[in-house]
């Protein structure tokens, strides 16, 4: 590019995750582009901040604003964007389509980056576990798999997608190994969320902004690398056994979702989840469509059971549900395991909280309609973690079911009892996906250790 030639204007639509990870990749020190700005989405607290000049690059020396999806048109002509890429998950393929809309009528192209271009090589062996919605139980699947991995005397890495919903800076490399880390770190709920239940049983897990280094320091002190997904996306890392999760429980999404149905076509072994909830003819139906799709994937069974930790605080009680928050808010989900788990215990009645949800929280529930009588964990911010703390405060209800995967009574003082639901991972019929996975590390040349089957 000669000095005179003008750089490609760029606009990255995303929302604090893999639209910071593309840029990284593709954009940051790539003199051909400017990047004029970051779009934000689906999580609040993001639009308004800057991604800083030290993550930046020497090209942005005062770092890239972060502007509100909604002003998409305006910035595309205001500043003469070329070109729009888009860069989050968990949207309908017509949902893509309609962005794709307002910025090509606004004059730009619109463009999706995909795996190759964006995944980095670990120097060890990797395992992803995706899946196709937000919610299909990817978080439980790679606790149960780093059990599996560490019997056969590995130290693995858990690397987690992106989260970084505080101090940009401070979060580009993060290394979590102690509750306490999350205090320092001053991690918000859904950050807990996700990293908490891997520290409890023994998981180092990686995250942060810049993948580069996060991938370096985790293969550094480990032998093998967990890619632990976030909503649909595909990973960050070149997996060497990619996982995949389908959800009986919304059949019919295998194929509707980007970039899920990327995911399930690049998929080696696909799980089909929930088969202890779902009808039987759901679970045949997601299976065919899976075979359908990607005729080479390995498919197997597995279960998520539910477990109440005190079944009888809740039996005959008026109760409340508080839902894991991606799950049912762009996960699309009504309603989540805490509701089945209240449901199952006898509760009285589930009481409906949306009556008494504070501003903040009336707010979610006007953004996602579908959700039905539960109470999301919402707590992306400070304000955001009061306001749910409040919402469960003002319910008339005699006891809270909490399906979060965090202590929720460490964080927020709440007036009434609180028990936790809990779901976890397991096989269902051989061969399991632990099977699968000691023959990969055969393949990997991995010495294994062979677990007799449950």
């Amino acid at each position: 590019m000669t000095n005179t030639q003008r750089r490609t204007r760029v606009v990255i639509m995303g929302a604090a995750g893999r639209d910071f990870h593309n840029f990284n990749m593709v954009y940051r020190d790539n003199p051909a582009y400017e990047v004029i700005a970051f779009t934000a989405a689906q999580i609040s607290g993001i639009a308004g901040r800057r991604y800083p000049p030290s993550l930046a690059g020497s090209l942005y020396p005062e770092g890239i604003p972060i502007i509100d999806e909604a002003k998409l048109e305006w910035l595309c002509r205001q500043e003469d964007i070329d070109r729009v890429i888009f860069a989050y998950s968990d949207v309908t393929h017509a949902e893509v389509m309609h962005l794709a809309s307002r910025a090509m009528a606004a004059g730009a192209d619109f463009v999706l980056l995909g795996p190759d271009r964006t995944m980095l090589q670990a120097r060890v062996p990797a395992i992803a576990i995706s899946a196709v919605r937000t919610g299909c139980g990817k978080s439980q699947t790679a606790r149960w798999l780093s059990k599996l991995l560490r019997q056969q005397g590995l130290r693995v890495a858990v690397i987690r997608h992106p989260m970084p919903y505080g101090d940009l800076e401070r979060q580009r490399v993060q290394r979590f190994a102690t509750r306490a880390d999350l205090d320092t770190a001053e991690c918000t709920l859904e950050e807990r969320e996700e990293y908490e239940p891997h520290l409890d049983i023994g998981n180092v897990v990686y995250a942060g902004v810049d993948y580069a280094p996060i991938i370096n320091l985790a293969e550094a002190e480990s032998d093998l690398i967990l890619w632990d997904g976030g909503n649909n996306d595909f990973p960050f890392i070149r997996p060497d056994l990619h996982i995949v999760l389908v959800d009986p429980l919304r059949p019919g999404h295998e194929t509707t979702h980007h970039p899920g149905e990327v995911v399930l076509r690049r998929a080696d072994i696909v799980v089909v989840a929930k088969v202890d909830a779902a009808a039987t003819a759901d679970v045949q139906r997601v299976e065919d469509a899976v075979r359908q799709v990607n005729p080479t994937a390995t498919v197997v069974r597995a279960a998520s059971p539910i477990v109440l930790d005190q079944p009888e605080v809740v039996r005959g009680r008026r109760v409340l549900v508080v839902e894991d928050g991606p799950t049912i808010t762009h996960g699309g989900m009504p309603y989540g395991a805490g509701y089945v788990a209240a449901t199952h215990a006898h509760a009285a009645e589930i009481v409906d909280p949306r009556a008494f949800a504070v501003p903040e929280i009336a707010a979610v529930y006007a953004q996602y309609p579908h959700i039905r009588a539960v109470l999301p964990a919402m707590g992306y911010s400070q304000e955001q973690l009061e306001a749910l703390g409040q919402t469960i405060n003002n319910t008339q209800a005699d006891v809270v079911v909490a399906a979060t995967p965090i202590d929720l009574a460490a964080l927020i003082k709440v007036n009434k009892p609180v028990v936790r639901a809990r779901y976890e991972f397991a096989e269902t019929g051989e061969p399991g996906l632990g099977r699968l996975v000691e023959k990969f590390l055969v393949r990997a040349g991995i010495k294994v250790i062979l677990i007799p089957a449950e």
